[in-house]
């Protein structure tokens, strides 16, 4: 049975659609770019900020209760509910120590049917000081050896599991080359996995 890692945040969920409509447009209604805009992630340049600005308004927002009632990506849920059970699923996410726990009972809480285990890579922050095991995705997937195919949003994580020999999957955003391709038709990829 094949193995998929998936990445939790903008490719379980909608995250940075629902950070950047419910907190950054409201704290900053004179802002006129639309998450389509949204070219680059982290997207503090084009939202013009400081980067340590950007990732304090979406940790808070993890912090927030908005993060726990947030809905899985309709045609992903929908697609596990179909063809979940055909391959072994593990949660593989970089978000930072103090959000570890949020994103897992998220995980669990939408996905646990079928994703068993989370594993997660920290993402840096300044204020948190804990061993480092793994720089990246990629160290993670070459410590496990276990995952045949990861779907992510970030591109770079897809070239360098591709470049172990896992089969990567661009999940379409708007940071992204696979913007222009449906979610379905990503996600109708995964279904033909042998």
């Amino acid at each position: 049975m094949l193995t998929l890692a998936w990445d939790v945040d903008d490719v379980l969920n909608d995250l940075m659609r629902k950070w950047f409509d419910s907190q950054w447009k409201k704290a900053h209604p004179e802002c006129r770019i639309a998450y389509e805009d949204l070219s680059e992630n982290p997207p503090h340049r084009i939202l013009d900020i400081p980067k340590e600005h950007y990732l304090d308004s979406l940790d808070a927002y993890r912090d927030d209760t908005a993060y726990d009632q947030m809905i899985p990506a309709p045609s992903v849920r929908e697609w596990f509910i179909r063809h979940g059970w055909k391959y072994r699923h593990i949660a593989l996410t970089a978000v930072p120590f103090s959000a570890a726990g949020t994103s897992a009972k998220w995980v669990m809480a939408h996905f646990g049917e079928w994703i068993r285990t989370y594993h997660f890579v920290p993402a840096y922050r300044a204020a948190c000081n804990i061993p480092v095991y793994d720089q990246s995705k990629n160290d993670y997937l070459q410590w496990l050896q276990k995952v045949h195919c990861l779907v992510d949003d970030n591109e770079d994580n897809i070239k360098q599991a591709e470049s172990i020999g896992v089969k990567g999957i661009l999940f379409p955003r708007p940071w992204n080359s696979a913007q222009n391709q449906s979610v379905d038709s990503i996600l109708a990829s995964l279904s033909s996995l042998e």
